[in-house]
């Protein structure tokens, strides 16, 4: 028998039982389409983040505090103050650190920000005008802080694109005032809209005062040394290529600053953007990895869903299995039969089930997850993926069946029924 042949059996023998063929493909459409659904849904994710990362630049280095000996990602904790103002300072000096564009300290405290009825509760950033640069942010309208700003401690305030439109709606909030801390401020400035998150938190979700301002009239913390303490000290290399040497530059000169010896372990974490996009993406990845791995077990499922209906069939079928025996039939044409059948089953149902996991990954991009749509990435691959483990699980399944069917012997299965 020629291919065709064998094709025109099975689809009709498929045929016959329409619908038990129909939810024995059900398990398979139901695995491809979770598989390139959840796959999607997790490269999405992983896009997202690394746009939007890449959004500020890929020369950005996060200088922040820890606890030598403390456990987590680099002894990061947050809650012993050991960076400053001076620090950073000492860090914008380009006979300390070499090949540094920029650099900007950062407070970072929460509070009520009131503008007539309306408020929102929002972390209050206090830094220099180094920050729209280093942060990559534009201006909507008005200015941002300025050293003039800064030396004054002038009482003023630049808004995000999202907390300018909750405060003030469409209206331009530049010249208006708002409250912190029982203080008024007068918006200077409103920044773009630029999308994208950081950790859950929106980046147009942003109140940025004169840091100056922000220890003398809001938030007054020091480091154990007197100094006035910040969260994190953000510093721009010059270049991608420069910014192993300006990490090792920025460590010299903190270890100096802080008077560590050299068997003391620094009492600060100097991460670059890099490396924390390459471990955003693997844990992504791994994400997504667990996702498709989940979804299979569907897959699975329905390859047992396969094999059951097979032997079935094999059962209903053994007088004419036994008949084309007679004729002529051999083993390898009864085998080939079977796993033809089971193939079949297998490959319409991973057609349809494309479809579904397309529809489900379009469904998903049409929620806001944050800030900004969410967008799932169906990509090639993961479609050729799920084909591919649904087709060969529909074929593993099928062998034992046409195995079955194959070792029949023709005057038994004759006389069977």
């Amino acid at each position: 028998m020629k291919f065709r042949d064998y094709l025109v059996v099975a689809l009709k023998s498929l045929s016959t039982n329409k619908l038990r063929s129909s939810l024995t493909m059900l398990g398979i459409i139901i695995g491809v389409a979770a598989v390139i659904g959840l796959m999607s849904i997790g490269r999405g994710v992983e896009a997202s983040i690394t746009s939007t990362f890449e959004a500020l630049g890929t020369n950005a280095i996060y200088v922040m505090p820890s606890t030598p000996g403390a456990s987590g990602f680099g002894g990061l904790t947050g809650s012993t103050p050991t960076l400053s103002v001076d620090d950073a300072e000492a860090l914008a000096d380009p006979s300390h650190v070499r090949s540094v564009a920029a650099v900007a300290p950062v407070g970072s405290s929460y509070a009520d920000v009131i503008a007539g009825n309306e408020s929102v509760t929002i972390a209050i950033t206090g830094t220099t005008p180094a920050y729209m640069g280093v942060m990559n942010y534009s201006l909507a309208s008005g200015q941002f802080i300025s050293e003039r700003n800064m030396s004054h401690r002038d009482s003023v305030v630049v808004l995000g694109d999202k907390v300018a439109t909750d405060l003030f709606g469409s209206d331009d909030p530049v010249g208006q005032k708002v409250k912190i801390k029982g203080r008024r401020f007068t918006v200077v400035g409103v920044l773009e809209a630029k999308g994208g998150a950081i950790m859950g938190v929106s980046q147009d979700e942003l109140v940025v005062v004169p840091i100056t301002t922000y220890h003398t009239r809001l938030f007054t913390q020091r480091t154990v040394s007197g100094e006035d303490a910040v969260q994190s000290i953000i510093v721009q290399a010059a270049s991608a290529e420069a910014i192993d040497s300006a990490i090792y530059d920025i460590e010299a000169v903190l270890r100096q600053r802080h008077r560590l010896a050299a068997d003391d372990e620094d009492d600060f974490s100097v991460i670059s953007q890099e490396q924390i996009l390459g471990t955003l993406q693997q844990i992504t990845g791994m994400l997504t990895l667990f996702l498709g791995a989940i979804a299979g077990i569907s897959l699975l499922v329905g390859g047992i869903g396969i094999m059951n209906i097979m032997l079935v069939s094999v059962t209903e079928r053994t007088r004419e299995i036994g008949i084309r025996k007679a004729v002529g039939a051999k083993r390898r044409d009864i085998l080939r039969q079977f796993l033809l059948e089971a193939a079949v089953l297998s490959l319409v149902g991973s057609g349809i089930g494309i479809v579904g996991g397309v529809v489900m990954a379009r469904l998903f991009s049409g929620f806001n997850f944050g800030d900004g749509a969410f967008v799932a990435v169906v990509s090639p691959d993961i479609i050729a993926l799920a084909i591919s483990v649904a087709i060969f699980i529909g074929i593993v399944s099928g062998i034992y069946p046409a195995l079955r069917a194959s070792r029949l012997n023709p005057i038994d299965a004759l006389h069977y029924g």
